[in-house]
């Protein structure tokens, strides 16, 4: 009885992410169809933060514990996931042209936030001090945003018409598409606990190794939610939501997620790099290898893409031939 129940609540949480991404991804178009704002705008600012919540959630329950430190390598993991693997099977997939104004600004914001973070963690300590910079650049971040979310929807709308440019306007009320993003975001929160949770459980009954399934579902559950928000805003045509969800999930990875738990426990770096199993001449891994990776990743991910407003096929061959070569260190 107790099987078939897990059986049950794993399907359960399946069908919750596939829907709730559905009613998220419509939800988000929908807002920046009437507003008449870049979708790669939306992407990186609402949908991110709506991705990212789960993350959030977590690792502030952890800091209240007392394993703040924990977040460290997985805002890096998760970061070097998203670019080296989600982002590059939606640019593999569909290449498309990007809206560069509105990727500028939250490329600039992650590299700023990175070299903040990666300076800490190579010579100072994540003291309160450090979380709440994070946050700050975090508001500061959403503030510019919506600033030229503004702006960009007052031009639009002084501007004469183009039938070309003109996004068609969804029908239904304003409160509608907010409600159908919110019911989106908890739904696929609460599936992607279920899966994880539940797909343990089962993994377990099935005689899969605890070391394989710590591997396995702790990556898929951090990474669940952009990953299914990504393949449904691919399949429906929205490849610009889908790579903003990445930049700004990436973006608030280091600034909101890590950034809440270190203010709420702040942590000594050699408490984090404690943790890890790995050393390469003494030096932990994650200042050799996992650091290092995660900028070259994102700089493949966001220069070309600046430099000729639009993304390429071999990007996001390179990125996944990056990921695999990360995999395989992992078991080295």
């Amino acid at each position: 009885m107790e099987t078939a129940l897990t059986i049950i609540l794993f399907i359960v949480g399946f069908l919750l992410l596939i829907k709730g991404g559905d009613w998220f991804v419509d939800g988000s178009v929908h807002i920046a169809q009437r507003f008449h704002i870049p979708e790669l705008l939306i992407g990186s600012t609402i949908v991110a933060i709506g991705t990212t919540l789960p993350e959030v959630m977590v690792s502030s329950l952890s800091a209240i514990r007392g394993q703040s430190a924990t977040a460290y390598g997985n805002a890096i993991g998760s970061v070097i996931c998203n670019a080296a693997l989600i982002a590059a099977l939606t640019i593999a997939i569909r290449p498309s042209s990007v809206d560069r104004s509105s990727y500028r600004t939250s490329v600039i914001f992650f590299f700023g936030a990175a070299v903040f973070y990666i300076g800490i963690s190579y010579f100072g300590n994540f003291t309160r001090w450090t979380g709440i910079v994070l946050l700050a650049l975090f508001l500061v971040y959403m503030a510019v945003s919506i600033r030229s979310a503004v702006k960009d929807s007052s031009a639009k709308q002084n501007d004469p018409p183009d039938e070309a440019d003109i996004d068609p306007q969804p029908e239904g009320k304003l409160w509608k598409d907010i409600l159908l993003l919110v019911i989106g975001a908890a739904a696929i929160g609460l599936g992607a606990y279920l899966l994880v949770n539940y797909g343990k459980e089962l993994a377990l009954w099935m005689g899969v190794p605890e070391s394989v399934i710590a591997i396995t579902f702790i990556a898929l559950g951090t990474s669940l939610p952009e990953l299914v928000t990504a393949v449904i805003a691919l399949i429906k045509g929205h490849s610009a939501l889908s790579l903003g969800n990445i930049i700004g999930a990436n973006l608030f990875n280091l600034v909101l997620v890590s950034g809440a738990a270190i203010t709420i426990s702040p942590f000594d770096i050699s408490e984090a790099t404690a943790l890890e199993a790995k050393t390469i001449f003494g030096r932990p891994s994650s200042q050799l290898v996992e650091i290092p990776l995660m900028m070259v990743c994102m700089l493949v991910l966001t220069v070309p893409t600046l430099l000729k407003g639009k993304t390429y096929r071999w990007q996001g061959a390179l990125l996944l031939l990056l990921y695999a070569g990360f995999c395989v260190y992992q078991f080295i």
